[in-house]
């Protein structure tokens, strides 16, 4: 076998039976050794929409440019930050933004947080409990904590969870995953009531002084939604440079991702749900998109 593309056959009540390369993942590059490979599978994959085993088909391609036959159309579209690691750490920290990072991780330091990383149930569950401080302030159902045990265990020793704490108790997470010259940040959560003494920027700063020391070349700050204004600046405060990532599906139709005054619908209906069932919604949810 020279060429191919994994997918997921994805059957949902509440967003429809969809094939999908891949849930949960921002990109899937696609493994084609060329046009006329990609061409055929394309076709093919018209062909299961066209005879109702789906709703539709949605690519995730990593490349800037996708060629779209067989009316495969754009979808959606993010913003995707790559921190480029080809400097030394001093550089690095240079090039940071002084008062939004450089300073929080000064603060960090003088505060002496401790630093513990692992995929132990422990570390598991301090993360969670970041997450959920989260999640309830952006007014948005979590993962389950199923999820995090299954990615500890999958993916072994390529996923990282980073715990920062003052006087034992954790104030800031993130998990982090690695693959081949890439460290990818992908998870984080902190506690709003000591977000001053510069957790969050700790561990960042703690991923890149690792990823450098493994030679890698890159950190990867995954995808954000093209109207979340915050998250963008967050990331390129850091140095994270921009690019585009844009999905593709047939049949042409409406992008699959809610409108922004949709996602601020949600928000206010779950900013009404109380703390303790914020895990049961999005238990329940959460198997219905990515």
């Amino acid at each position: 076998m020279v060429n191919g593309q994994v997918f997921c056959r994805i059957k949902s009540w509440l967003t429809g039976r969809r094939l999908v390369s891949l849930p949960f993942s921002d990109h899937a590059a696609l493994l084609m050794n060329g046009w006329d490979e990609l061409e055929s599978l394309l076709v093919h994959l018209q062909k299961e929409v066209d005879g109702k085993t789906c709703k539709y088909v949605e690519l995730r391609p990593a490349g800037p440019d996708f060629p779209s036959p067989v009316q495969f159309c754009k979808s959606d579209v993010y913003y995707w930050h790559k921190l480029p690691l080809d400097l030394e750490l001093p550089a690095l920290f240079r090039n940071l933004h002084k008062d939004c990072v450089q300073r929080k991780i000064r603060r960090a330091q003088r505060e002496k947080l401790d630093y513990t990383e692992g995929r132990s149930e422990t570390h598991i569950r301090q993360f969670y409990g970041l997450l959920l401080l989260t999640r309830h302030r952006h007014h948005l159902p979590p993962q389950p904590i199923s999820w995090f045990r299954n990615l500890a265990e999958c993916l072994g020793e390529a996923m990282k969870i980073r715990i920062a704490s003052k006087d034992g108790r954790p104030v800031a997470g993130i998990i982090t995953l690695s693959y081949k010259k890439s460290m990818v940040y992908k998870y984080g959560g902190s506690d709003a009531n000591y977000m001053n003494l510069g957790g969050m920027a700790f561990l960042l700063w703690k991923t890149i002084e690792e990823a450098k020391s493994r030679a890698l070349t890159e950190l990867d700050m995954g995808r954000s939604d093209c109207h979340n204004s915050g998250l963008i600046t967050f990331k390129e405060r850091w140095g994270g440079q921009r690019r585009t990532l844009t999905y593709c599906r047939y049949p042409i139709a409406a992008p699959v991702n809610p409108k922004p005054w949709r996602v601020e619908a949600a928000k206010r209906v779950f900013a009404l749900v109380p703390n303790a069932i914020l895990p049961t919604a999005g238990t329940l949810l959460y198997r219905h998109v990515g």
